[in-house]
């Protein structure tokens, strides 16, 4: 997984998330933040200008250290909404990738300011298309694409419920980084959301459809497991701890080694409930952190 970046600028990190259409931008035109402090706010451009900055006199206030005062403008022009880089410390980027100059944007294009990604969101029925992306902001993590942990815990109950009621297996892995407090000390936060959001894909490309990967906390991830018992869950634990012990993460021209410990457990007579089956595997967990890292617990 890499993270190039552009002369001085750091590599931004973006999440994909499905365009509402492709039909180009009018004056109504509205941006929702889906990362970073106030998600789910949405700003309207109804201005023929609009700033992004760490200023207080900015349009769109992002508080951070990584956001010049002045960082980026919004421009409409006709029926087009063009974002241009102010010539800011950190750029500016769309969908991943740095601007040069300034660039037309299109429904469901994010954009990156420091830390913070704001999906853009075209005219027409922008209500509609809001409160459908809201929706998806209270099951998803914004930065990484898995569920969220709110979402986990619903669906744990659901599948609790029904394997108690058809008497069906149900395991659950808790996944945690490896020192991850070195990583953002040492190569930085946004180094460190690169990473998260590497992680999230390397285990997402091992699972199966049914499996429920979620982010459970700031570096940990749990995965849901429907129909496998114990010792196929510890199976699927170390496949994934030595795909991304073996997976190369760098960002900004730097390769950071990155390793997982996880806590395995699976329902039985004695862990019967969700708050049970937690426990038991966050006790694994904290076992594989004892026993030196890069492990799996079961």
């Amino acid at each position: 997984m890499r993270g190039n970046a552009k002369g001085q600028r750091n590599k931004t990190i973006t999440t994909v998330i499905s365009k509402i259409s492709d039909r180009p931008a009018s004056r109504a035109s509205a941006l929702v933040v889906i990362y970073g402090h106030d998600l789910g706010r949405k700003f309207d451009l109804a201005k023929s200008s609009t700033v992004i900055g760490r200023s207080g006199k900015a349009d769109i206030l992002v508080d951070q250290d990584s956001v010049s005062r002045n960082h980026a403008k919004l421009l409409l022009d006709g029926n087009t909404v063009r974002l241009k880089d102010l010539g800011s410390t950190n750029g500016s980027y769309v969908n991943d990738e740095p601007i040069e100059g300034d660039i037309t944007l299109r429904n469901g294009d994010l954009i990156k300011i420091g830390r913070t990604i704001f999906k853009f969101i075209a005219g027409g029925n922008i209500e509609a298309a809001y409160h459908d992306e809201v929706y998806r902001l209270t099951t998803v993590d914004g930065l990484t694409q898995a569920f969220n942990r709110r979402y986990f815990e619903d669906a744990l109950e659901r599948e609790i419920s029904r394997c108690h009621r058809y008497a069906r297996s149900l395991a659950l892995l808790l996944i945690d980084l490896d020192r991850f407090k070195a990583i953002n000390d040492n190569f930085g936060h946004l180094a460190g959301d690169h990473v998260l959001k590497c992680v999230a894909s390397t285990i997402r490309g091992r699972t199966r459809r049914e499996d429920i990967l979620a982010r459970y906390g700031g570096e940990e991830f749990c995965i849901l497991l429907p129909e496998v018992d114990l010792k196929g869950a510890a199976a699927l634990a170390e496949k994934t701890r030595r795909f991304v012990e073996k997976e190369k993460f760098e960002f900004d021209g730097h390769e950071i080694p990155v390793t997982v410990s996880i806590g395995v457990a699976a329902l039985t007579d004695k862990l019967r409930e969700g708050k049970d089956l937690i426990k038991a595997a966050d006790e694994r967990l904290f076992a594989a952190k004892k026993g030196g890292r890069n492990r799996v617990e079961s």
